[in-house]
């Protein structure tokens, strides 16, 4: 009797021992996937599927595990659709976690300065992220542009030049909705204070600065091309600024005329006298701080050296000496 008791008590302990080393194996032992796997989680996916999917690719060793765990930490229904990677060695909780917080494959667009919106627009479609022609009805939408908070007629100038990382399959909404987001974000109060300040408001703010995001890549620069416009406005002098009568071009051939200078547009500034009537691009940081905090200068002027920095002059006499230099070659 005693060895009969003996026995079954080691095989107890065997048992037990056996079961804590496969529970152990089970959720302590990371596993490494054969190669990385990428898996598409739809929404509305139950666990008990995506459990399964994670182990035929390699990721768990047993889905039950994965899914008592979930249970245990009643986090079954928690799960976030999207995209998954997984090509490092993880325990089934730190799968878990992933699931839960979300942390899915995010994809990369760039959006440079000075993109206008017709560009924007074509580079998220040829990247293949959302439709140009849902884009462009949204980006006009006044509902919706409205419910953005922005007092515009479109979203030109308000999608903010950024590189973005965001989760494929996102719609055309959320996208506009996250770049106009990145815009509000860096607008801090000193900024809107400090345009307030010049008599800019938010909307005259961002077109004056779209206006110095295509004059010059020089981000140095930027406070004195905003002083020149400052002045001229101030003194109710025409902008004249060719980026501003090229966008108001329809299919601009990359040649401005004197036709051009002399054609009547809301934007062409050689006609008619302050702000147009919207921004040409979207502006950057830099360029919209320019825009609110000028350089303190008399300057009216400006021309182009040819190396990317500008001549700037406070009489007509001195700006028509720089043009002969810079743009005519005369001495």
């Amino acid at each position: 009797m005693r060895r009969l008791l003996f026995a079954c008590s080691f095989t107890l302990v065997v048992a037990i021992a056996a079961l804590a080393l496969f529970c152990y194996q089970l959720l302590m032992v990371p596993v490494m996937p054969e190669k990385p796997v990428s898996i598409a989680i739809p929404p509305g996916t139950s666990l008990h599927k995506i459990a399964r999917q994670l182990e035929d690719s390699g990721v768990i060793r047993n889905a039950l595990a994965l899914r008592l765990l979930a249970r245990w930490e009643q986090r079954s229904g928690q799960v976030q659709a999207g995209t998954y990677r997984f090509q490092s060695a993880a325990r089934p909780a730190e799968i878990l976690e992933r699931l839960i917080k979300g942390d899915v494959e995010k994809v990369s667009l760039t959006i440079p300065e000075g993109f206008t919106l017709e560009q924007i627009i074509a580079r998220i479609a040829e990247a293949g992220y959302g439709r140009a022609e849902v884009l462009t009805q949204l980006a006009h939408d006044q509902d919706f542009i409205h419910s953005l908070q922005i007092g515009a007629n479109s979203l030109e100038g308000y999608l903010f030049p950024e590189t973005y990382l965001f989760a494929p399959g996102v719609d055309e909404r959320t996208l506009l909705q996250m770049m106009t987001s990145q815009f509000r974000a860096h607008l801090d109060d000193q900024l809107l204070q400090q345009a307030k300040a010049q008599g800019l408001n938010l909307h005259q703010l961002v077109t004056l600065a779209s206006i110095i995001e295509k004059e010059t890549a020089a981000i140095e620069e930027m406070p004195l091309i905003s002083s020149v416009f400052h002045n001229r406005l101030k003194r109710g002098i025409p902008l004249q600024t060719d980026p501003t009568v090229i966008y108001g071009i329809k299919d601009f051939d990359g040649n401005i005329t004197r036709k051009d200078l002399t054609t009547p547009t809301p934007y062409n500034t050689y006609l008619i006298r302050g702000l147009p009537p919207g921004p040409i691009c979207s502006p950057g940081l830099d360029a919209l701080r320019a825009a609110a905090a000028p350089a303190t200068t008399r300057y009216l002027y400006f021309v182009a050296r040819g190396d990317g920095s500008h001549q700037f002059s406070t009489t007509l006499r001195e700006h028509n000496a720089a043009v002969r230099r810079y743009q005519l070659h005369r001495p």
